[in-house]
């Protein structure tokens, strides 16, 4: 007996390695959830938003390196998997979007709930169609299957409501052979790269996720060339820890002086696996090489003198192969001054980083001075909680962090050591990821420790969402850095010289709203009580709600402060003086 459409694509799925699928019920999926049900190794994850849904695909997806899969049912179902699926596509990830339509028949009638799936997701997905017939599967499947691994992209696949329980009469195994490609640039650019930076004095590394899986060679690169190696965001996960003699640490807005001094001080630059977007941060006048996998991606964000078009860890194996090796002490080694000079000041900094982390730091007499001038009320540094978390979280825990102030904490106080992994929405740039993406990374592992560092703002927005992990017992633990604010946009206002408009949030107790829907939720006012209260967190089974009413007013200085920006902060802090005082006048 030949199979419907519903039960070919769920077979597939499940034939894939595919073990969850996340999305809301509705009467165009349900063949599909049906077939769902009745399937031993795969599981509905019912959420309470679309988009949380999404969310948990594209976290799954970028931490098994396979497919993801949500869905969402006809009209405003599918319109809200969009944010989510920006995301996947953003971080270049594969995940697969089944999105309910219409009755055949009613496809171009304006009928009710009817949208135009094809054109809502043309922009984010790399393939998406419309099935309009049974005898299109299961090579429609297929197709949008390799599209989506093969391009590491979004691929979204529309079924009618009235399509999911026809058969499909051509009937035969679903058939997905892809083997991932390893490329390598032509030799003699490789050689000609190898020359570039043997007669280079000074090389840095500026070193991004696309690295990751070739962290040794990567390792073996960084010591051959004495070069200082500056990371991404997302290349803290695989490059962080003592096992890295390299690193110093991030550039951009939430890095470091000694990684921004690691870049202006050298004479060549070397990106490997990375697109950094931020041209502001990139020295000019440098030479500079770049290896990518995408030849797109060659010379978007700086100039480049040789681009290397390749897998990133074949591209290194071959650029040692061409390397000289001098032996220590013999003529001709590599002055590796530039290496320590970077590694010092990284060292002296993170000194410094752990003094405000320090719980007693406001007991001090620089402790005090400064809590007079931002922390008047003594709420918990955000530092403190970050460091308490780092300390305390299991050396292979998975971290995901909302966009925004939550992010900045994690990036400079937790070290993606050990096994340890990082997700975020850190291309796209959404707000409330965290939690979602907390979701899908627990349902994957549900012994692993995962731990989401929460905004409030974020965390609020897509709040009914804690139902989900209370529903399927995923034990999150939830780090809420509850500021009353949207603290990020505070601080751009502020060092735009404005004063703080429209960023106040005016939240609940989140440990009791937690407590209501049936997960432990803990709230912390003192900053005596953080340690204990992230280890009673962490040892508490299930899903737990830290919330921590962290300073609203910290900064987290940039790793190149400008005298604008430090203007800006000044006048804007004048106007909020003037207002909280009561003068409603204009600025």
């Amino acid at each position: 007996m030949a199979r419907t459409v519903a039960r070919l694509i769920v077979d597939a799925l499940s034939d894939l390695g595919v073990r969850q699928v996340f999305g809301v019920v509705g009467d165009a999926l349900n063949p599909l959830t049906d077939a769902i049900r009745t399937t031993e190794d795969l599981e509905w994850v019912g959420c309470r938003h679309e988009e949380a849904a999404a969310f948990a695909a594209s976290a799954q997806s970028q931490l098994s390196g396979t497919l993801g899969v949500c869905m969402g049912t006809v009209g405003p179902g599918s319109v809200h998997l969009l944010n989510g699926l920006y995301d996947a596509a953003k971080s270049h990830t594969p995940v697969l979007a089944i999105a309910g339509q219409v009755p055949l028949a009613e496809l171009g009638s304006d009928y009710f709930q009817e949208v135009d799936n094809d054109s809502l997701f043309d922009d984010v997905a790399v393939f998406r169609a419309t099935i309009t017939s049974p005898d299109q599967l299961p090579q429609m499947l297929e197709t949008a299957v390799r599209a989506a691994l093969g391009r590491k992209g979004v691929a979204v696949l529309t079924v009618p409501g009235d399509l999911g329980d026809m058969e499909v009469t051509a009937d035969r195994p679903a058939r997905f052979s892809l083997r991932a490609p390893v490329s390598r640039p032509e030799e003699s650019a490789v050689r000609s790269a190898a020359e570039l930076l043997a007669r280079s004095e000074r090389v840095t590394l500026l070193v991004g996720q696309g690295a990751r899986a070739a962290r040794e060679d990567v390792l073996a690169l960084a010591d051959r060339l004495a070069a200082p190696m500056v990371l991404t965001l997302k290349a803290k996960a695989g490059f962080e820890g003592d096992t890295n003699p390299f690193q110093v640490g991030q550039t951009g807005l939430i890095g470091n002086p000694a990684a921004a001094s690691a870049l202006d001080d050298a004479d060549t630059l070397l990106l490997l696996g990375t697109d950094f977007p931020y041209r502001d941060w990139y020295p000019e006048g440098r030479t500079v090489i770049q290896v990518d996998t995408e030849a797109t991606h060659i010379g978007r964000r700086v100039p480049v003198d040789m681009g290397l078009v390749g897998d990133t860890g074949a591209t290194v194996r071959d650029l040692l192969d061409h390397l000289p090796v001098v032996p220590e002490g013999a003529e001709g080694t590599r002055d590796r001054s530039h290496l320590e000079k970077a590694r010092a000041r990284f060292d002296r900094w993170r000194a410094g980083q752990a003094r405000l982390a320090d719980p007693s730091h406001d007991k001090g007499i620089t402790g005090r001075i400064r809590s007079v001038l931002d922390n008047r009320a003594h709420d918990i540094r955000p530092e403190a909680l970050a460091a308490a978390v780092d300390r305390i979280a299991a050396d292979d825990a998975v971290f995901t962090s909302d966009t925004g102030m939550a992010t900045v904490w994690l990036s400079r106080f937790v070290e993606m050591r050990g096994e340890r992994r990082l997700i975020g929405s850190y291309n796209l740039g959404s707000m409330a990821n965290a939690m979602p993406h907390a979701l899908g990374a627990q349902g994957l592992d549900r012994e692993r420790q995962v731990v989401a560092f929460c905004g409030d703002g974020g965390l609020s927005m897509l709040l009914g969402d804690l139902m989900t992990l209370k529903t399927y017992r995923l034990p999150v633990k939830l780090v809420v850095f509850d500021n009353r604010r949207l603290g990020m946009v505070k601080l751009e206002q502020e060092q735009a010289g404005l004063p703080e408009f429209g960023t106040e949030l005016d939240n609940p107790d989140f440990a009791a709203v937690a407590e209501a829907m049936g997960i432990t939720g803990i709230r912390v006012t003192d900053p005596a009580d953080v340690e204990s209260a992230v280890r009673r967190a962490f040892r508490s089974p299930g899903p737990v709600l830290l919330d921590v009413l962290t300073n609203p007013e910290e900064i987290a200085v940039p790793a190149k402060p400008t005298v604008e920006q430090g203007w800006g902060f000044a006048v804007a802090k004048v106007k909020e003086i003037v207002r909280s005082h009561g003068d409603k006048g204009e600025d």
